[in-house]
């Protein structure tokens, strides 16, 4: 697998369009990813968004037409997908602090953004792959008794929201009211239920040994599947921990000879041997094969 190959081609796919509408959904399939797992990759490796690629480039395009052409600004605007002129000159003043009309009747510097190349990105990170390496093993099955959250992997909102779900699943004591505990005082994070918006569901809560025939108010259950999975270790404060869920998206994985398997990510907090925020003794476990 060349997972660095798979996004240059989504990527000369939407350069290939910028004039065009498209959806996620289809430039996920020029990479062979499902949307989310793309929207996830892409963003671990180039610290932004799809769709803020996809804005920075339609901008940087129109930028240039306005130098390079005759083109009025409404003509610009509708060639790049936006529906009025007002609205082309809106997004540009955010992006570029200066008006589409300004900017062509002055000379100003822009920082445009370029068509990105992710087969040249690949090769300065080699040789740099400085966090620890996981260990591969296999699970059995894990039944899961906790609290649904919903949260997206734009701007990264997920990595503000989960300390916020943990804070809650502690402070309201949901803990106590799980029954038949299976690994009393260890805390379970699963991403799931993964959406092409880059939305998905996060639980917090704890293994049971099983299902009750009716769950605690505003609970859920799910099924952790049986597998292969590579097991990384943390033992550091709360930033480090989200910086290693970067690398394992943003790093590991792509340069691995693994592709992402099917079903959750999951984490495994170890609550008394934990300092928030300081030391956070977890353990991050992805689906691979």
């Amino acid at each position: 697998m060349d997972t660095y190959k798979r996004i240059q081609d989504a990527i000369d796919y939407v350069e290939e369009h910028l004039q065009e509408e498209m959806n996620i959904t289809e430039i996920a399939s020029q990479a062979h990813f499902s949307a989310f797992h793309f929207q996830r990759l892409f963003q671990a490796i180039s610290g932004f968004s799809v769709q803020a690629y996809i804005r920075k480039r339609r901008l940087s395009e129109a930028a240039l037409a306005l130098k390079q052409t005759s083109d009025n600004v409404l003509e610009i605007a509708v060639a790049y997908q936006y529906q009025s002129q007002e609205a082309l000159t809106r997004a540009f003043e955010k992006q570029f602090g200066i008006t589409p009309g300004r900017y062509r009747k002055e000379n100003h510097l822009l920082p445009y953004l370029a068509k990105m190349d992710f087969l040249a990105f690949r090769q300065t990170i080699k040789g740099e792959i400085t966090m620890n390496k996981p260990t591969i093993t296999i699970l059995d099955e894990i039944w899961i008794i906790g609290r649904s959250h919903r949260t997206s992997l734009q701007d990264e909102k997920y990595f503000a929201d989960i300390p916020g779900f943990y804070q809650a699943f502690g402070s309201n004591q949901d803990f106590l009211r799980i029954p038949n505990k299976a690994a009393a005082d260890m805390s379970y994070g699963i991403a799931c239920e993964f959406a092409d918006d880059g939305s998905f569901s996060f639980v917090v809560g704890e293994a049971v040994h099983s299902f009750p025939d009716e769950l605690p108010e505003g609970f859920t259950s799910l099924v952790l599947p049986a597998g292969k999975y590579a097991e990384f270790k943390v033992n550091e404060p709360v930033d480090q921990v989200q910086n290693t869920r970067r690398y394992i998206y943003g790093t590991w994985l792509p340069n691995s000879n693994y592709e992402r398997g099917e079903g959750p990510d999951f984490e495994v907090t170890d609550v008394w041997g934990s300092r928030y925020p300081d030391a956070m003794k977890m353990t991050i476990y992805i689906p691979i094969k």
